[in-house]
């Protein structure tokens, strides 16, 4: 497996995974949950060859980046907000074409209304917004407790997480046959299964995003691109409607035989749908 984070850097005094690949206008990819930034990999190499300098990363708590143990460092969508600040100083960008995935929209959605002389283009995919999350079915296993949660048996956590992911996409097969044991491993073992509790589900808070609800019509100032996949089960399509109502001047592309991860299951439809859109707003 090659991963498309291979620097480290401390930021806000934690390490974050992150990479940079090509070279053009700067593109960059934030991934939800509870996934990291391998689920770009297909997409990247076709923003590389489009002619896009393209910055991605692991939020914190995900992936391959630091899983603090301090339950005090700020891990939610609001929390991630400066850590992306922090890599933008790295990596000297001041303005920018964001691409987000999930919770990593209500990041971006955050990140663009606070700074939004710095944002190009705004695309979002399958992300959460108003009070859509966190989905009925995860709603309904965090009534169990996070403790029962993060002390189950390796074996039938690992089973549960297995079908969990499996009801974001279309096509299982091929997400059984690629992508599924990375995204496993990264939430099992040790340090993964309490780190998904800790980082990840603890955080699935709807007020990260129905705060800034208000103020999404601001986003109209700015390029901005909704993509979603007709069959997601987790964020619905009607939050898609909603949210492009929300936003004067948006363009939503409803994309079929597609679930929630949708760069699993149509990564050529969606990297197709990027570079159209960043050619035509950059």
């Amino acid at each position: 497996m090659s991963h498309l984070v291979p620097q480290h850097s401390l930021i806000q005094n934690t390490r974050i995974a992150h990479g940079t690949h090509g070279d053009g206008e700067p593109v960059v990819l934030i991934h939800g949950t509870p996934s990291s930034s391998y689920i770009w990999r297909n997409v990247l190499p076709e923003l590389v060859h489009a002619g896009y300098k393209v910055h991605v990363f692991d939020l914190l708590g995900y992936g391959l980046s630091e899983r603090p143990w301090d339950p005090d460092i700020d891990t939610s969508v609001t929390g991630q907000v400066p850590i992306l600040e922090g890599l933008l100083e790295l990596w000297g960008l001041n303005d920018l074409h964001v691409i987000a995935h999930d919770i990593g929209g209500g990041v971006a959605q955050r990140f663009a209304l606070h700074s939004p002389d710095r944002v190009r283009s705004l695309t979002m995919i399958d992300v959460v917004s108003f009070d859509s999350w966190p989905s009925k079915r995860t709603h309904e296993q965090m009534q169990a407790g996070l403790e029962a949660l993060i002390k189950a048996p390796d074996a039938d956590h690992r089973a549960h997480f297995r079908d969990w992911l499996l009801s974001t996409v279309q096509n299982k097969t091929r997400l059984s046959e690629t992508s599924m044991h990375t995204y496993l491993d990264y939430i099992s073992g040790p340090v993964g299964q309490a780190s998904l509790f800790q980082h990840q589900v603890r955080h699935y808070v709807p007020d990260h995003t129905n705060d800034v609800a208000p103020r999404y019509g601001e986003l109209g100032d700015l390029p901005v691109q909704l993509i979603w996949g007709a069959e997601d089960a987790w964020q619905v399509t009607d939050w898609a409607h909603r949210l492009h109502e929300a936003i004067p001047g948006s363009e939503l592309h409803v994309l079929e035989n597609c679930g929630h991860f949708a760069m699993e299951d149509q990564p050529e439809q969606i990297s197709g749908l990027l570079i159209d859109f960043l050619k035509r707003k950059g």
